[in-house]
C-alpha cells in the first residue's frame, strides 16, 4: 500500500524536475547568467522546489547537460547505426540530431564537466559515430584510407554550420541531406569523378 501511494509522488517528481530543466534551457539560453529564481519563475514552481532538487546551479546544470546528452544518445540510437544501410542511419541519425541540439543549444553547447555523466555520454556517442563512419568507409562511402576520428571531427562541425546561420530555420530532413552531401561528396558534383569536371 506504502508504495502503491509513492508512485504519484515520483511521477509528479519526475514531471517537476522536466519542467525545471526545460525552463533552464530556456531561461539559459537567452541569458546565460540567469539565476535559480529566474528558473523557478520560467518553470512555474517556487523557488524551495529547484533548491529541493538541486543543491546549487552547476547542479542544475550539470543534471541538464546530462538529460540533453541523454536525449542526443537516443537520437542516435533511434537512427539504428548497427543495422541500418550506413547512408540511411547516417542521414536519419543527422536530422534526429539536429532537432535534438535545436533544441536543447544551450545545454548541448557547454564543455561537459569532466569525469560528470554529460562527459561520458559524449564519450559514448562520439565512439557510436565512429562505429557508423567504420561501416560507411566499409561499404565505400569514405575513402579506404579515411581517417575516421577526422571524419567525425569534419562530420560535427558540419552539424554545428546546420545549426547557425540562415539554415536554422530549415526541416531537419533538408539540413540533414546537406550536411551528409557535403561530408561524402565535398562540394563538388557526385559524379565529377565519373564523368570529368
Amino acid at each position: 500500500m506504502g508504495k502503491t501511494a509513492a508512485r504519484p509522488l515520483r511521477a509528479d517528481a519526475e514531471r517537476s524536475v522536466r519542467a525545471i530543466l526545460e525552463a533552464a534551457e530556456r531561461v539559459l539560453a537567452a541569458d546565460p547568467g540567469a539565476s535559480l529564481e529566474q528558473i523557478a519563475e520560467a518553470a512555474g514552481v517556487a523557488r524551495t522546489t529547484v533548491h529541493r532538487r538541486f543543491a546549487n546551479r552547476r547542479a542544475l546544470i550539470e543534471a541538464l547537460a546530462e538529460s540533453a546528452v541523454g536525449q542526443l544518445s537516443e537520437a542516435v540510437e533511434d537512427g539504428r547505426p548497427d543495422t541500418t544501410p550506413p547512408l540511411v542511419a547516417l542521414h536519419r541519425i543527422t536530422a534526429n540530431v539536429l532537432r535534438v541540439k535545436g533544441a536543447w543549444s544551450f545545454a548541448l553547447g557547454r564543455p561537459a564537466d569532466e569525469g560528470g555523466a554529460a562527459a561520458a555520454g559524449w564519450d559514448e556517442i562520439g565512439a557510436r559515430c565512429v562505429e557508423l563512419l567504420g561501416r560507411a568507409r566499409d561499404e565505400g562511402l569514405l575513402a579506404p584510407t579515411a581517417d575516421l576520428d577526422w571524419v567525425r571531427r569534419v562530420y560535427y562541425a558540419l552539424i554545428g554550420e546546420a545549426l547557425h546561420g540562415d539554415t536554422r530555420d530549415q526541416d531537419p530532413d533538408t539540413l540533414a541531406t546537406l550536411v551528409v552531401d557535403t561530408l561524402l561528396y565535398g562540394t563538388g558534383r557526385r559524379d565529377a569523378g565519373r564523368h570529368g569536371a
